[in-house]
């Protein structure tokens, strides 16, 4: 029974293959049309990335976008998780905060933006402050969707069994809430990523977002091609070497069931 997975790796791996290569000869096919400044070849990029990773700042420049995005994720789960819980176990709470959440939803990142620009000026707290504001919610209301989902008539046994409320939240809610969490922490995650280079060119003096605008600026259109294939990359990677290994350990039980 575990050989049919094993055959559908290669696969897979080859489907992935031929889809970059189809791709990557579209690409070429359209910069042979087109100026370099308007679109640069793939070579061109392979050789802008190159000269990227041999400066001394394109580590530094990674890690600060990615210490920004994290620290933005993480606040986002430390403060959405408990508030989507509390609102999904109790319909009072959730009918008194709930036009707040509505008025934090429509106001767009790059709004948030302008306001982290005022209040914390060039800085991490700027683009910490708006990958936060847009990840929040996203955690917070699936977090609160899953907690609306647990199952009454469960709390009451739980209680009839004299069970203390960290035992029920344990037992009952965590279990339930923990597929709804990861569901809209992956959502966010994307979605910091992307915020956080708007926050970047307007309200930092290193990261991905600022030499994307510096490049832009210049109009050095292989040196934006090249660092937005290494957001894509570092994304992958991130995808596929923790969120997926992490997903999978988490709910390993619903491959025994």
């Amino acid at each position: 029974m575990s050989t049919a997975p094993s055959r559908s790796l290669p696969f897979l791996a080859a489907q992935r293959l031929l889809l970059a290569v189809l791709l990557v000869a579209v690409w070429w096919l359209a910069a042979l049309r087109m100026p370099a400044f308007v679109l640069p070849g793939p070579l061109k990029v392979a050789e802008a990335l190159v000269a990227l990773v041999a400066t001394p700042t394109f580590f530094s420049d990674l890690g600060a976008t990615l210490y920004r995005v994290l620290g933005g994720f993480l606040l986002a789960i430390a403060v959405g998780a408990p508030l989507g819980t509390a609102l999904g176990s109790s319909p009072r709470v959730a009918s008194f905060f709930e036009p707040v959440l509505s008025i934090i939803n429509t106001v767009s990142s790059a709004i948030w933006a302008v306001f982290a620009i005022i209040w914390f000026g060039i800085s991490n707290a700027t683009t910490i402050f708006v990958v936060f504001m847009t990840a929040m919610p996203l955690i917070l209301t699936n977090v609160w969707q899953g907690a609306r989902t647990v199952d009454a008539q469960h709390v009451e046994l739980a209680r009839s069994f004299h069970m203390s409320r960290l035992q029920i939240m344990r037992k009952i809610f965590v279990p339930t809430i923990l597929p709804h969490l990861f569901a809209g922490a992956r959502l966010a995650f994307g979605f910091g990523w992307r915020v956080s280079l708007v926050a970047e060119t307007i309200g930092s003096s290193d990261g991905i977002g600022y030499r994307l605008r510096q490049a832009a600026d210049l109009v050095q259109t292989d040196q934006v091609f090249a660092w937005t294939l290494t957001l894509v990359a570092l994304m992958l990677l991130l995808e596929a070497g923790v969120l997926k290994p992490l997903e999978r350990r988490l709910f390993r039980w619903k491959r025994t069931v």
